[in-house]
């Protein structure tokens, strides 16, 4: 029996081919927006915490309050505050950083990026800790000035001219070696920045106590809740103020992942509205097939059909079309994301899409279940009819 009403709602679609398109239309921008929007946040979540598992489990990042990470200038810490953190048991060593938005010239050509500075003590094992290697060349040295590691994309993108090894750089006037070329690491942040040691930044950007963050690298990832809290205390203690925040990679990774929920949440909820629309769509179409089938109701009924009959033959109808919309929103918003992915990729940020077949699933069950819901109402109103009035109806 349900196979007949499958036809004969197949039937009814088809002899209403430009009506039934129209209605689908509203259904696939919903379901397009929503499946892309979640596919793309999920991926984007998921490459983040790819991204701050590199960073290490066992770092503690200390940094004035509002610091939002490089290239974002912060005010609070000093070199004095590092040499409180490094008295301070149970740490490998600890890295004050500078970070900088500067002008960079090479072979007569002007660019413009992102310069990160570090002690050249405990370089290399910093970046053996990240996980993080040189395409060519080699790391900063103890003691070296004057030299610099570029990234990936800052060798290849940021002039006319490739960046090789053994060139020369200029920074605010200062000349620096290219040593190493850093591999490709998959955002644009890091891919752009140069890095450079910390004492000759200090000396080109007149920044002879500042620091903008402090990593200090754990002995234990067991202990770090009682240093981070040390951390606190020691800081406080000394600088008389708690104008400075010490947050754990997994803590700042579950401030990112807040943003991100409530991101995703405002978009699919703008999603959503173009799916109300097109539930609405469907609705109007069902009304209107049941205001042209009002004499085919009252035939059906005078041959011995019920009232339940009639209201699964308009159910089925409208859930067909919410599935035939969620079928091609469905393959559409998975095509969008994934070009967002290829975009994303050619402009410096490896964003790793993942379509994940629960998605999927769920906006085809979305489509069917809104298509249902919209048609249930027009589908009542064409069951209790009665035949003879149906039929007289003209």
């Amino acid at each position: 029996m349900l196979l007949d009403y499958f036809h004969l709602a197949v039937h009814s679609i088809r002899h209403r081919k430009l009506r039934s398109w129209l209605t689908v239309v509203g259904i696939v921008i919903g379901v397009a927006a929503i499946i892309s929007l979640i596919t793309i946040s999920r991926s984007l979540e998921s490459t983040i915490e790819e991204q701050f598992e590199q960073f290490g489990a066992n770092r503690i990042m200390i940094s004035a309050k509002g610091f939002q990470g490089p290239g974002h200038v912060s005010e609070g810490l000093t070199i004095e505050d590092v040499e409180t953190i490094k008295k301070i048991g149970g740490l490998s060593y600890v890295l004050p950083t500078l970070f900088r938005s500067t002008e960079v010239q090479y072979h007569q050509q002007k660019g413009f990026t992102s310069i990160t500075a570090l002690p050249t003590d405990n370089f290399k094992e910093f970046y053996d800790d990240m996980g993080v290697g040189l395409q060519e060349g080699r790391f900063i040295k103890e003691g070296e000035k004057g030299v610099a590691l570029v990234g990936a994309r800052a060798a290849t993108e940021l002039f006319g001219k490739e960046i090789r090894l053994g060139n020369k750089i200029t920074i605010n006037k200062m000349e620096f070696k290219v040593v190493g070329i850093v591999e490709e690491i998959g955002n644009a942040q890091d891919d752009n920045q140069i890095i450079i040691p910390l004492e000759s930044a200090r000396e080109i950007f007149h920044e002879p106590e500042k620091v903008d963050a402090i990593i200090a690298q754990v002995k234990s990832t067991t202990e770090i809740p009682q240093l981070q809290e040390k951390i606190k205390r020691d800081l406080e203690r000394k600088r008389g103020d708690t104008n400075f925040q010490v947050l754990t990679s997994s803590q700042i990774l579950e401030q990112i992942n807040q943003i991100l929920g409530v991101m995703q949440i405002v978009l699919v909820g703008i999603a959503a509205i173009s799916l109300i629309v097109g539930a609405i769509g469907i609705m109007n179409s069902m009304y209107t097939s049941v205001l042209e089938r009002t004499k085919e109701i009252g035939i059906m009924k005078a041959i011995g059909a019920r009232n339940s009959d009639v209201l699964k033959l308009f159910i089925i109808e409208a859930g067909l079309i919410g599935l035939v919309g969620g079928i091609i929103g469905t393959a559409l918003g998975t095509g969008i994301a994934l070009g967002v992915g290829s975009i994303s990729k050619e402009a410096g940020f490896t964003l790793n899409i993942t379509i994940e077949p629960a998605i999927v699933v769920f906006g085809l069950l979305f489509a069917f279940v809104v298509g249902v819901l919209s048609g249930i109402l027009p589908a009542y109103q064409g069951s209790k009819l009665k035949p003879v009035d149906a039929l007289r109806y003209e």
